[in-house]
């Protein structure tokens, strides 16, 4: 009996490991440019739904961007909450972009909607 725990554990553990680095990359900045840039657009939808709340929203250019905010917690020490945002609201976002300029992907430092900062990453805010 003995044998079949420990080899059931280990396959657990195999199993488990292969999905470390998808977490790590997707919870992590790696994906992300090092240089923030601003993005105005209007909001189309907000979700409050973990692991990350997020937005999409329309770019003036027309483009449907994702934008990702901090975690559940992160997000609500911002003062950010659901109702802080509706469709239609304008939105300006300072963030970094996905490094692969063909997704509308970016992750948010500071919002900013309908003139009312929310700051989600102050220890990572960039001078301008």
């Amino acid at each position: 009996m003995k044998h079949g725990i420990g080899r059931s554990t280990r396959l657990l553990g195999l199993a488990l490991a292969g999905f470390a680095p998808v977490a790590l990359a997707h919870h992590g900045w790696d994906w992300a440019e090092q240089e923030q840039s601003t993005l105005d657009a209007t909001v189309v939808s907000v979700s409050m739904t973990p692991p990350h709340p997020g937005l999409q929203v329309r770019a003036d250019d027309g483009s449907t961007w994702k934008i990702d905010l901090g975690n559940p917690n992160q997000t609500e020490r911002s003062g950010f909450r659901a109702d802080s945002a509706r469709a239609g609201d304008r939105i300006s976002v300072l963030g970094n972009r996905n490094r692969d300029a063909a997704k509308k992907h970016m992750k948010a430092v500071r919002i900013v909607v309908e003139g009312t900062p929310y700051v989600l990453y102050p220890e990572r805010l960039q001078a301008p």
